[in-house]
């Protein structure tokens, strides 16, 4: 039962005790005790160790003992839905996680309370695996029980560097999802929703693919250089869409909302 949930007549100290059983249910999802992750498992110790070469061995090699059934054993979670993956995480082994995205697991997958491999990093503090992480697509958005992302994890816990590198990220993603939504209206226009000039059709496309290219070329750009970007792309696209015949209240909410 969540805080919300109690009674009016349980009183402040029966509200009091929830809050408190609530903090010590999320240090349990911080927590890093190896009987949490299965002490027998033999992927245990190479993915807290950093040992890639020791983890390809067991999923790449027939010979390996635990070959077989390398996928079940990465999966295996424990009471609080955390696989072998969490573990990486804690450990801040971005290596590890790069290596094991290859066999194809989920990124994006939850625990029991809505904690995703993104959350467990951010708690952790784990720079370097968030960038990893982020590198690998993993959804930033999602949310937890408490309805926080990553991001607001990582302030809760004072990970100031994660949080600034997080803020980054969102940017890049809002300035992403702008280049998409322009190179769709024109695919919507083309549908029956109205008709592109050919040199307005060109103009969003070139300015949607320009964009792209900048971020491909600009990793390190700045938060601030990322939002100039997706101001020029708007200030491109904007009067276009408006000479459209749809109504300007369909352009407005559809396209301008990130």
């Amino acid at each position: 039962m969540e805080a919300e949930e109690v009674p009016e007549s349980g009183g402040s100290e029966k509200s009091l005790l929830l809050s408190q059983q609530e903090e010590e249910e999320e240090e349990e999802e911080r927590s890093q005790e190896t009987e949490d992750t299965g002490t027998e498992n033999p992927l245990l110790q190479p993915a807290l160790t950093g040992d890639v070469e020791g983890l390809q061995k067991i999923f790449e090699d027939p010979e390996n003992p635990h070959h077989e059934h390398a996928m079940q054993l990465l999966l295996e979670e424990d009471v609080v839905g955390r696989n072998l993956l969490y573990a990486a995480c804690m450990a801040g082994q971005s290596d590890v996680i790069r290596a094991l995205a290859k066999y194809g697991v989920n990124l994006n997958e939850k625990t029991t309370r809505g904690y995703t491999l993104l959350h467990c990093a951010a708690a952790w503090g784990r720079l370097e695996t968030l960038k990893a992480l982020v590198e690998l697509d993993v959804d930033i958005e999602a949310l937890n029980f408490r309805q926080e992302k990553a991001r607001d994890v990582a302030a809760r816990y004072s990970q100031t560097e994660c949080v600034e590198f997080l803020d980054w990220a969102d940017a890049r993603l809002s300035l992403k999802k702008y280049i998409t939504k322009f190179s769709m209206a024109v695919t919507e226009t083309e549908k029956g929703v109205g008709k592109f000039l050919k040199e307005d059709k060109n103009a969003v496309l070139n300015a949607c693919r320009a964009k792209s290219e900048w971020l491909e070329t600009h990793p390190e750009a700045s938060i601030d250089e990322i939002f100039e970007q997706r101001q020029q792309l708007e200030d491109t696209v904007a009067p276009i869409l408006a000479k459209m015949p749809a109504p300007r209240k369909f352009w407005n909410k559809r396209w301008f909302e990130c």
